[in-house]
């Protein structure tokens, strides 16, 4: 089979994505998420791409999924009800938790505590006791243990979370008492926290494996659901996940460690976006996906995204591996309100979302969005989806003129103006997140902006940012699904040290790497990829000694000569990373808390289509003339059919190019150059701001 398919679920659409590996050619369909069975969504899009590319569902190969499965059960508070087994004396460990509180410096008074995710009634405590070193201080009381397990039974618990003290350096009791359960609780799924984070911190490690429990029957029942449809569909590839740090694994590794899952649909937008770029010759961009509901940034350095040590969904921070994501409620849907007390426009972050959706979608929605300033400003066409939702504009006008009564704007068009100037703002906020907040100039970086608003926004961003060239994929409404399609297996193994920089050698060091990459291989290895056609990496988390927190740093094997240069060049790397964010180095010692392997598979053997040159007139692909408001004034924007573009060809701004899944804007004072590889390049006609970081 040559054909490969990506899926992306999103609060509003599902994207489908079908890729012929042998000429690169995509195939792809749009329509509505239906948040009450995601698989529903998924088949119906599978079916319609296929359709598209004429061919049948048994054509179809492996199918490669991003999800929210896992993130909406936490958003939503819809995961299982978890029992939480501790050691004697830790039961409270998650009420306790830390003391942060998010806000300003009296946010305390305002912040709402979230409720654990496992109550203290669902909580329990066995003797027994594992020192640091990982020695046995006391023995575990199994008869306890049962009788603690007995307890979590009678209350009617759906899932099981263990975490004792110190398991990371000795996991026989977590065992035994998984062991325990699986005779006391049956078929009840059970986390244990020497398997799903095997590190330091007690809070951060029990506070993982309790979320891992949390949606690991809702990721379990969705994957075993989504597996027989695909089946029954007559699809025989395997089902792969797309995991947080932007790598697949099996279905079946998923519904195992499902808090890997958290943030698998940003991290397919990264992948997608790493793709494009490195097709269009960029290699330094910062991402910028705009959906219906949120818009997901992140910044990406020698095409390889940065990767993060925390997972963040809500209130909830989790200990997991994940491409650093920031999330900002900013999308289509997001919701234009006036508080009566500050009569100040606001946008988001309450969305429409997919129901009942904008107003423009007639489908109940009354409220005015992004959505509908962008057809009041005359920036969307008709329909969307390729015809699957047509917009009102008339029921868009009239939202947004809610906006004109209450406030002191002029007119309907100034109304959705404001709008969507608010909401670049705030997307601007996020960008700068992840650029200047960690030491990055962004006018360094190109701006690669996809999901289906993206490219409507795109522009304005450029100009906010002065990260151009301003990218636009091919199909940007689903790149994520283009991600999830081009991505690679992955895998990681994860070993908690604490040992100063005296007490290590470079060879020691090397014999750790060398476990920890046996076991970052296995799950890869069962999946059937070949071991010589595995990549490894390492990482390592460091620390000067007595500082609370570690910073990431890559570890270069090659440096490990057993002279002490693989420690020596740790050392230097830390440095450097620390300046580079604090602006000052210290004479401590150096330490090293954490280190990592991670496994990943080869690329797919997707082929990059290429566009055939054009003579660079687009007029060809020119159909009509639309007037729109930008800048405070109506003009006139040609408006082009991205399929009708050739390489080469340059679309003068103001237009707008119109294709199945999303609409690009762009500006006056700007242009957008054809790429062979089908990406639309938009830069300021005066090449004033620079051309990006193109290699």
């Amino acid at each position: 089979m040559t054909y490969r398919l990506g899926v992306d679920v999103g609060g509003t659409f599902t994207d489908i994505l079908l890729v012929d590996e042998r000429s690169g050619d995509t195939y792809r369909a749009k329509t509505a998420s239906t948040p009450h069975d995601q698989s529903v969504g998924v088949l119906r899009g599978i079916g319609q791409a296929c359709d598209v590319a004429g061919i049948g569902l048994d054509q179809v190969g492996d199918v490669m999924h991003g999800t929210t499965v896992a993130t909406n059960a936490i958003l939503e508070g819809k995961g299982a009800r978890v029992g939480l087994v501790t050691t004697r004396g830790f039961r409270q460990v998650l009420q306790i938790a830390r003391s942060f509180v998010p806000g300003g410096l009296a946010g305390w008074i305002i912040w709402p505590k979230p409720e654990p995710l496992a109550a203290l009634e669902d909580t329990v405590e066995v003797g027994g006791r594992i020192a640091s070193d990982g020695s046995v201080v006391e023995e575990l009381d199994e008869s306890d243990a049962r009788r603690a397990l007995e307890t979590l039974a009678a209350q009617g618990i759906e899932a099981l979370s263990i975490s004792l003290i110190n398991s990371y350096a000795n996991a026989d009791h977590e065992r035994r008492v998984a062991k325990i359960a699986a005779e006391v609780l049956g078929d009840v799924t059970v986390s244990v926290s020497s398997s799903v984070l095997p590190e330091l911190r007690e809070y951060e490690r029990t506070l993982t494996t309790v979320a891992n429990a949390y949606v690991q029957p809702s990721v379990a029942r969705y994957t075993a659901n989504l597996s027989t449809q695909l089946g029954s569909a007559g699809i025989d590839g395997r089902l792969y996940m797309l995991r947080s740090d932007g790598g697949l694994t099996s279905a079946a590794e998923a519904a195992e460690n499902p808090v890997s899952l958290l943030l698998s649909g940003p991290a397919g937008g990264v992948a997608g976006a790493a793709w494009v770029a490195e097709q269009a010759g960029f290699t330094d961009f910062l991402t910028f996906d705009m959906g219906g509901t949120s818009t997901d940034v992140a910044l990406v350095q020698d095409r390889t995204p940065r990767i993060g040590r925390e997972t963040k969904v809500g209130d909830l921070a989790v200990r997991a591996t994940s491409v650093d994501v920031r999330t900002v409620g900013a999308g289509g849907g997001s919701i234009a309100h006036v508080p009566p007390l500050t009569q100040a426009l606001r946008v988001g972050p309450q969305s429409a979302g997919a129901v009942p959706g904008p107003a423009a979608y007639g489908e109940g929605g009354t409220e005015p969005t992004v959505t509908d300033a962008n057809v009041v400003l005359g920036y969307l066409p008709t329909s969307l989806a390729g015809g699957e939702v047509t917009l009102d504009r008339d029921a868009a006008v009239t939202a947004v003129q809610t906006i004109v009564e209450a406030t002191d704007l002029g007119s309907v068009e100034q109304a959705a103006e404001g709008i969507v100037d608010i909401v670049n703002e705030n997307m601007l906020g996020a960008l700068r997140l992840v650029s200047v907040q960690q030491g990055f100039d962004p006018r360094d970086f190109a701006l690669v902006a996809f999901g289906g608003a993206g490219p409507l926004h795109a522009n304005a961003l450029g100009r906010l940012t002065g990260a151009w060239p301003v990218i636009i994929p091919p199909s940007p409404g689903v790149l994520c699904a283009y991600g999830d399609a081009t991505t690679s297996m992955r895998d990681e193994a994860v070993r908690t040290l604490m040992r100063p920089f005296s007490a290590l050698d470079d060879d020691s060091l090397r014999d750790v790497l060398s476990e920890l990459a046996a076991d970052a291989r296995a799950s890869l290895l069962r999946d059937g990829l070949d071991e010589e056609s595995l990549t490894l990496t390492y990482a390592a988390d460091l620390r000067y000694h007595g500082q609370g927190f570690e910073i990431p740093v890559e570890i270069d094997l090659q440096a490990f000569d057993g002279a002490g240069g693989g420690i020596g060049a740790l050392r230097a790397a830390f440095d450097a990373e620390h300046e580079r964010l604090f602006s000052f180095l210290l004479d401590n010692e150096h330490e090293i808390v954490t280190v990592r392997a991670t496994a990943t598979g080869p690329r797919p053997a997707v082929s990059a289509p290429t566009l055939t040159a054009g003579d660079g007139d687009p007029s060809a692909a020119r159909t009509s003339t639309q007037r729109i408001w930008v800048d405070g004034g109506h003009t006139d924007a040609g408006v082009y059919q991205r399929d009708l573009l050739h390489a080469g060809e340059v679309v003068p701004g103001p237009a707008i190019v119109l294709e199945m899944d999303s609409t690009t804007l762009v500006l006056p004072g700007h242009a957008a150059t054809v790429h062979p590889s089908g990406s639309l390049l938009i830069r300021p006609t005066d090449d004033s701001a620079g051309a990006g970081a193109e290699g």
